[in-house]
């Protein structure tokens, strides 16, 4: 962390909040006349000079004005940005429009991402809750045709969970159904993350071995959850509104941008590095994202819970010069009143 003196500070403040409201270079003149400081022009340009040679700002043309680095948005989030708390009446309309979600949690989940695109003017994205944090509730399999079965999986959270799987021979729904209240017997309660642990040492039972029903029960749900625990979802709402920030009017950066909402994997794996590595609002800039086609975007995010269990993770995916001191008090207030929400028991 560069410890930048006060007058220093206060300039590449100006810079980057003049540079978020616009979207062009930040001149010494606009500097000076806007923000106040009671130097002048000339010793802005120097101290503009200064940041620019320690990486944080950057001049994009000869006679144009400064940008803000990557570097320096990140030195002005951790250290310098000052966050504009959100007005009660926006709580309420958030709050509001919550209320409006009916249905399970699918539904919630997708007004979520709903939510943050409307307050935010950006792309809302939310990761579905990872299966490992929950626990089995139910579990169907239904006969869809020959050698063919559907596994319909319910976690205690209220999530969703459909797989198919090829069989090597046909099985009737009433088998199915009688494997169903055996797996349902043995593993009802468990947390998810354990089951296939659970299954392969049931397995290994003696009695297991003897018995050709429960043997093949446990065999169709070890294959259910391998592919269950390989799947990974995302909801992404009002990916077309970053199309209406000046710089990505450019065709080239528009189809970047869009090819990679389209290859949802992409997205999935930026939201799964906040959910690995913070326990609150995180920001990745551009370039930090590792991912070279996301390069010229930045994600706030926070994750949501169940209790102190981390489900998923929700936030805004914008332009480098989003308005941080805004959104980032949405994203927060809207992922703790998303975890309120999914705070009843888990087995109401």
């Amino acid at each position: 962390m560069i410890d930048l003196p006060k007058r220093d500070q206060q300039v590449l403040e100006a810079v980057i909040n003049d540079y978020i409201q616009s979207g062009e270079p930040v001149g010494s003149r606009a500097v000076s006349k806007r923000y106040g400081l009671k130097v002048s022009s000339a010793t802005i340009r120097n101290v503009m000079a200064d940041l620019e040679d320690l990486g944080l700002l950057y001049q994009p043309h000869t006679s144009a004005g400064r940008v803000p680095t990557d570097r320096g948005l990140r030195l002005y989030l951790d250290s310098i940005v000052k966050f504009k708390a959100l007005e009660k009446e926006e709580r309420a309309l958030i709050r509001r429009a919550f209320k409006e979600s009916q249905g399970d949690i699918t539904e919630l989940l997708r007004r979520t991402s709903r939510i943050l695109s409307k307050f935010c003017g950006q792309a809302g994205v939310v990761l579905w809750p990872k299966l490992t944090m929950t626990r089995l509730k139910h579990i169907e399999f239904i006969r869809l045709r020959s050698n063919h079965v559907a596994v319909i999986l319910i976690s205690k959270s209220g999530l969703v969970h459909h797989s198919f799987l090829d069989v090597d021979e046909d099985i009737r729904q009433e088998e199915l159904d009688r494997y169903a209240r055996y797996v349902n017997e043995l593993l009802q309660d468990v947390p998810l993350g354990e089951i296939k642990q659970r299954i392969l040492e049931e397995m290994r039972n003696e009695k297991i071995l003897f018995d050709e029903l429960y043997s093949r029960a446990l065999a169709i749900t070890e294959r259910a959850f391998q592919t269950t625990f390989g799947n990974a979802e995302v909801y992404i709402e009002g990916q077309t509104k970053l199309l209406n920030n000046p710089e990505f009017a450019d065709v080239e950066r528009m189809r970047r941008i869009l090819d990679a909402f389209e290859e949802k994997s992409r997205i999935i794996r930026l939201l799964d590095m906040t959910l690995r590595t913070t326990m609150g609002v995180s920001i990745i800039l551009g370039s930090e994202s590792e991912l070279e086609e996301l390069g010229e975007i930045s994600l706030i995010s926070s994750p949501y819970r169940r209790g102190d269990t981390e489900l998923g993770v929700l936030g805004v995916i914008g332009p480098l010069r989003m308005d941080y001191s805004r959104i980032i008090p949405v994203v927060e207030f809207t992922a703790c009143l998303l975890s309120q929400l999914l705070e009843e028991p888990e087995g109401a």
